[in-house]
């Protein structure tokens, strides 16, 4: 089985304005309210690719009873954390016509030490031979060394863990051996301080993230496709031609296709050709890529071998 952990879940309300002018009304031309966060976008991939998992985070209040209420439309399996404050609301507005995306995020609400422990019981259901897939923020009053102890809870477990965080969050999981973990290449660069000057120096930053313990890392790189870098070998995706439409989801579509492909096939090429398709597929649609959309960008998707 395959969980995946949204900690800060929201309802992501996205609203479409031929021009945004602050200090003034604005009048939408078209709104819709998605079921926002990480781990719930690698969980509707997964859906898509017709493999199960179970979505696990926090959800509170009357947005989290309109939350749940959104998943039932994606059926999904979900088995949430009940809290007592508000799962957060985040705000979209694509201006058309100036091109431009404004984001307002929501904090999320505060999560009691009772709240935290109801959820890291749940993970004790965990074990050999399941992944749990960690994505996103966390909610206000969680350490941040969080991640660190689901990790270590489902290590004790037995399961495999795949992280996506950044900064330290990330680098403390890392002696855990994390099954693959996916920064960009911005993201990689931040973490290590460093300027790349070459695509070489993207793949000698992301073998620092194996010799401190990770098994696969994906670096995804916008137009200039994606690496795969595995303990052996060096991979490189092209980046498909389509007009990239929405980013929001492409990394976390990535993610879903490269583990539930590698749950599947233990192939690690074919899993990030899987991956590379869910994530270009979803940068070029509205919202989460559907399976046809996927199919469809996979056939334009080649994998070289560079090491």
């Amino acid at each position: 089985m395959i969980y995946t952990i949204t900690a800060n879940p929201s309802i992501d309300y996205v609203l479409q304005v031929d021009t945004l002018a602050t200090g003034k009304v604005n009048r939408t031309t078209t709104d819709v309210k998605l079921p926002g966060g990480k781990g719930i976008n690698v969980s509707r991939i997964l859906n898509e690719l017709q493999l199960d998992s179970t979505a696990l985070g926090f959800v509170g209040g009357a947005t989290g009873s309109m939350f749940e209420n959104l998943l039932k439309q994606h059926n999904l399996k979900t088995s949430f954390t009940k809290v007592t404050n508000d799962t957060r609301i985040n705000v979209k507005i694509n201006a058309t016509k100036q091109n431009e995306e404004t984001e307002i995020n929501g904090t999320g609400p505060e999560i009691s030490a009772e709240e935290k422990q109801s959820f890291l019981n749940q993970l004790k259901s965990v074990g050999n031979g399941d992944v749990v897939i960690m994505a996103g923020s966390l909610p206000q009053q969680v350490e941040t060394t969080f991640y660190l102890d689901i990790a270590k809870v489902i290590k004790d477990q037995g399961a495999d863990f795949v992280i996506d965080t950044t900064g330290q969050a990330l680098l403390d999981t890392l002696p855990l051996n994390p099954l693959v973990v996916k920064p960009n290449n911005h993201e990689l660069a931040d973490l290590f301080n460093v300027t790349f000057n070459s695509e070489q120096d993207i793949v000698d930053n992301a073998r620092k993230l194996l010799d401190q313990g990770a098994k696969h890392a994906l670096v995804s790189m916008a137009g200039d496709g994606a690496l795969l870098v595995t303990k052996d070998h060096v991979y490189k995706a092209n980046a498909p031609k389509g007009q990239v439409i929405n980013s929001v989801g492409a990394g976390d579509s990535m993610i879903a296709g490269f583990v539930g492909t590698f749950m599947k096939t233990k192939d690690p090429i074919e899993s990030f050709h899987e991956g590379a398709a869910c994530g270009s597929a979803t940068a070029f649609s509205q919202d989460i890529a559907v399976k046809n959309k996927i199919d469809d960008v996979y056939k334009n998707i080649s994998i070289s071998q560079l090491s």
